[in-house]
């Protein structure tokens, strides 16, 4: 097999036509003075790869299963002492549960927000009962359980308990006459639900596979009290805490500006929804079209045309930003996570090794790629798409400088593309 120029290798990983990427390199270098990017990228892969699999014992000839099962044991290794660090919880427990989600607002710095009165809240909820929350709860109107329930965990049970079709037709349409004088600024946060909403929940559990969701126009992280079992269990919830912690503060400052702005609910509602541009958009011959994807288009449909066009994901930005701060757990433990410091840097790296077959198979390098792996039982071809999207964000990055990716992603999130 020939060798790949270090474009086409890029290409390969990503799965898209090497000649989009020459086209991409030409316009970007012209635009912004920068050469040898894709080199560049390459080459520093290399190194990455290299240093990790000396690390994990593992030599240059080592095949993809090897490698593999080496990076499921270092899940697995790092996820007990996670679990140490933490204090051994045990997360059917609602206080050890409130626990790891503290330790990992502690950590993010305790960030605050743009976010809905909980006054509002309270009133889309009187003037739209859920039925089927108030039947579980053993109420006859939304007054009483209001008067007796946490209204923050009463929001979180929408998710799991009510449709989403009385969700999204229903219950969020009164989203659509949102002002911003409906928003006030208040610190993010965490918490573990009442052990009387497990049972409920147990379905939106499995079919995640895991215990954590969070209301972004609420500021809220909660945390379901049921253990799934599953190895590496410990650690992805607490590094799924951190994105979360990540993720709120971006779409709230997007809030934030948008409440300025004229058609703010429309906007906002947009936000919520995740919206991605549909179609594909002309473009003049001298400019370079970037797509802002916000959500991992793979889990919906691992064909989808905007995965092998150039764009830029902030969901992958969020992951990046966990994994710095796991590196914070690690200084913050007097050295006893230092094993977690494997994973940084290490989301867009990935490459190439023959399985036992003979066949190249791509191997993901990225922590939440080889949790994810590990969770779903070891089926180590479904889980690419953490490190491919972070691999786009990685190529804008060094086109666009420190701070560009976050700058752009957030400028133009609602709009869903740019051009450069």
């Amino acid at each position: 097999m020939n060798e790949l120029s270090p474009i086409e290798k890029i290409a390969r990983i990503l799965r898209t036509d090497k000649h989009h990427l020459i086209e991409l390199e030409k316009r970007m270098a012209e635009t912004t003075g920068k050469k040898g990017v894709f080199e560049k990228i390459y080459q520093e892969n290399e190194n990455l790869v290299r240093d990790r699999m000396q690390t994990l014992g593992l030599s240059k000839d080592s095949g993809a299963k090897e490698i593999y099962d080496a990076l499921i044991s270092k899940i697995e290794s790092d996820d007990s002492l996670i679990f140490k660090t933490l204090g051994e919880p045990l997360c059917h427990k609602k206080e050890d549960c409130h626990k790891v989600a503290s330790t990992a607002l502690r950590i993010t710095g305790n960030p605050k927000g743009f976010f809905l009165k909980t006054e509002k809240a309270r009133e889309f909820l009187l003037n739209e009962p859920p039925l089927e929350t108030m039947k579980f709860l053993g109420y006859d109107s939304a007054e009483k359980m209001l008067e007796s329930e946490d209204l923050f965990e009463v929001y979180a049970s929408l998710r799991f308990i009510e449709g989403s079709d009385w969700l999204n037709n229903v219950f969020f349409k009164q989203y659509e006459n949102l002002t911003a004088a409906d928003f006030e600024e208040r610190e993010v946060r965490v918490m573990a639900l009442d052990y009387k909403w497990a049972k409920t929940a147990e379905g939106f559990v499995v079919k995640k596979k895991h215990n954590i969701s969070h209301l972004k126009e609420l500021g809220v992280v909660f945390v379901i009290p049921i253990m799934l079992g599953i190895s590496g269990e410990i650690l992805r919830m607490f590094a799924l805490v951190l994105h979360y912690l990540n993720e709120i503060p971006f779409y709230s400052d997007v809030a934030r500006k948008i409440s300025k702005e004229d058609g703010f609910a429309a906007k906002y509602i947009s936000l919520l929804r995740g919206d991605v541009v549909e179609n594909e958009i002309p473009v003049p011959g001298e400019k370079t079209l970037w797509l802002v994807v916000q959500r991992y288009l793979s889990k919906e449909d691992n064909n989808d045309w905007r995965l092998f066009v150039p764009h830029i994901n902030p969901e992958a930005m969020h992951w990046e930003k966990a994994e710095t701060n796991l590196s914070n757990l690690s200084e913050n433990s007097n050295g006893f996570l230092k094993e977690l410091s494997f994973w940084h840097g290490l989301n867009w790296v990935g490459d190439y090794f023959r399985d036992e077959s003979g066949v190249e198979v791509l191997v993901s390098f990225n922590l939440v790629d080889t949790v994810m792996s590990l969770v779903k039982e070891k089926e180590m071809v479904k889980y690419l798409y953490h490190h491919q999207e972070a691999l786009w964000n990685k190529i804008f990055e060094e086109y666009s400088g420190e701070g560009g990716l976050e700058k752009y992603s957030r400028d133009y999130l609602l709009k869903g593309y740019f051009e450069i």
